[in-house]
């Protein structure tokens, strides 16, 4: 039987998974795998800057393609630097399999050099992890991460690989198949508890669907699209659901929760049924708890038991695959009368329509209101902050159209990595990342990343000078005392007790240009148009756009924490 080493077998079994890109960063424990790495050319490997970027191109990757993101970093602080990114896949349900460099098994629990437990600190933040302590299970326990990771609620696996046992000779066997006792993840759907579920929605007055970011994962949007014109149920999303039907659809009225529009709000608080399919209610969504959708029953699909009930109490759960509970749906439902209630919504949504009163100046929605004019094809990757809010309330996002964003966690620093993920993956498409001045300093090493990968993203920045989300909150709550969040601050500002300030740094768009790539800023109106017109020429490296925004813009609607649904604020 032939032998070969832990590090050659790793790499047949990328192949054999079928991976075609590997985002990686080099060390010590992992330098014989680089090695071996080097010597095949089915892989793409991508240098990143940074471990905590490179997973969220990884993730980002795997969001856009449907494929499993793959990492490979070296062990301790190459490892703890992937925490927060895998906390992000795992609030997403994206599928990652991460692989960490780790010390010799004879020196584990030594505090040898660059030595930490990353099973044990990454237990809570992903599906599963493992150190390999025995060269025999290699190939079986890589085969099982990859099916850990892209079945059921997808999410990231860690294996961990100590050196020894990756030098190790052992069986070239990459096996075919995998059982994991204890691990059978149900896609099927319960037939007698959806039919159940569907004549509670036939007889409803008020239907509502809320789809959350399990239809976009189980790429279930055109099936849904279906069943939506089948029944005429109106349909309202999360910021992760944005998209599951289009949001030029007739029937979608809009996101819910904290800066959802009023009308969404006020269909979950009115309406009679709320048919729910892969969200986890989480608190953004809810407001109080005791007051959210107080006169409906509730119906909730999700592929994860242990999200069913967590949260918000329901009537009837299913726990099944986004995408073949629709298609079941999809043999079964009948049209609904829904007039009256479709004409209720929309009366809320001519009350108080979503937009923002005009400006003299620029405002994030005239940037936002070209890009969808000037782009029908398109990923959009968001940062975190007031620009995402802004996106999620009025980006275009349809057939042709992708919203990418941190949801769960809310990281910032996502934005530009992930775009560069997404370009990789979807290198005919045109992918747009959108981030605040703060969020782009959090992994604006990544422009060398993107230079050198030839990628044509095209990066937003919105800059109003301040860490503006937070900023909202300290206006609307805390008697405008803007602590720690004006970007300019420093020992000038201290100096003059807050009367003077520097000069905004960096210049991003000389920054931009010291990596090798174009940067053009926009102050007025008229520029916004050319701007993304030159960006969509240049095809051979990213183009950075910033736009000069006025700090004192807000993002409304907006419910106040710890207020229900229809404790909206509207404007200031």
């Amino acid at each position: 039987m032939k032998h070969i080493s832990g590090n050659k077998l790793l790499v047949k079994a990328l192949k054999e998974e079928g991976v075609e890109v590997l985002f990686g960063y080099p060390g010590a424990c992992t330098i014989d795998l680089s090695d071996e790495l080097y010597k095949q050319n089915t892989i793409d490997i991508v240098l990143p800057r940074h471990e905590q970027a490179l997973v969220h191109e990884a993730d980002a990757y795997a969001r856009t393609t449907g494929k499993v993101g793959v990492c490979l970093v070296t062990s301790g602080p190459g490892a703890t630097n992937l925490v927060t990114g895998l906390a992000t896949a795992n609030y997403d349900s994206v599928p990652l399999v991460c692989f960490t460099g780790q010390v010799a098994r004879h020196l584990i629990g030594n505090d040898a050099f660059q030595e930490v437990d990353i099973v044990g600190i990454t237990r809570s933040i992903t599906k599963y992890g493992i150190t390999v302590r025995n060269r025999a299970d290699l190939g079986r326990i890589i085969k099982e991460a990859f099916y850990i990771a892209r079945t059921g609620r997808p999410g990231p696996v860690l294996v961990d690989l100590p050196k020894d046992v990756m030098s190790e000779l052992g069986s070239a066997d990459y096996p075919k198949n995998v059982n994991i006792r204890g691990y059978k993840p149900n896609t099927s759907v319960h037939i007698g508890q959806l039919k159940k579920s569907l004549k509670l929605l036939k007889k409803a007055k008020k239907p509502l669907f809320l789809a959350g970011g399990g239809v976009n994962i189980a790429r279930a949007n055109k099936i849904f699209t279906q069943v939506v014109e089948k029944t005429q149920v109106p349909v309202i999303t999360t910021i992760m659901g944005r998209g599951a039907v289009s949001t030029n659809h007739p029937l979608f009225m809009g996101n819910v929760g904290m800066h959802g529009s009023y009308a969404a709000n006020m269909a979950v608080s009115n309406c009679d049924l709320l048919f729910s399919i892969g969200t986890r209610f989480n608190d953004r969504i809810t407001g109080k708890l005791h007051e959210f959708a107080p006169h409906a029953q509730i119906v909730h699909i999700d592929i994860d038991t242990a999200s069913i009930s967590r949260n918000i109490h329901v009537d009837i759960p299913i726990v099944a695959d986004a995408k073949e509970a629709i298609t079941k749906m999809a043999e079964y439902v009948e049209p609904c009368s829904t007039q009256e209630w479709v004409k209720q919504i929309r009366s809320w949504k001519e009350e108080h329509p979503l937009t923002m009163a005009p400006r003299p100046f620029m405002s994030p929605l005239d940037i936002i209101e070209e890009m969808n004019r000037q782009f029908q094809d398109a990923i959009l990757v968001t940062d975190v902050g007031q620009h995402q809010m802004l996106i999620t309330q009025y980006a275009e996002i349809t057939e042709n159209k992708q919203l990418v964003m941190s949801g769960g966690l809310g990281t910032m620093g996502y934005g530009l990595p992930g775009a560069i993920g997404a370009q990789i993956g979807n290198p005919d498409k045109t992918v747009i990342s959108i981030s605040g001045d703060g969020g782009m300093q959090m992994n604006i090493q990544e422009f060398a990343t993107a230079v050198l990968e030839e990628l044509p993203v095209i990066t937003c920045i919105f800059n109003n000078e301040y860490l503006g989300m937070v900023r909202q909150w300290q206006k609307l709550f805390y008697g405008k005392r803007y602590s720690m969040t004006n970007l300019r601050a420093g020992a000038l500002s201290r100096r003059t007790d807050g009367e003077e300030y520097p000069e905004y740094t960096p210049d991003f768009v000389k920054l931009a240009e010291s990596y090798g790539a174009k940067g053009i800023r926009v102050t007025k109106k008229e520029e916004i148009a050319p701007a993304f017109e030159a960006a969509k020429q240049n095809r051979k490296t990213p183009t950075l756009i910033e736009f000069i925004i006025d700090p004192e813009e807000m993002v409304y609607p907006m419910i106040q924490p710890g207020g229900t649904l229809e404790d909206m604020i509207m404007d200031c």
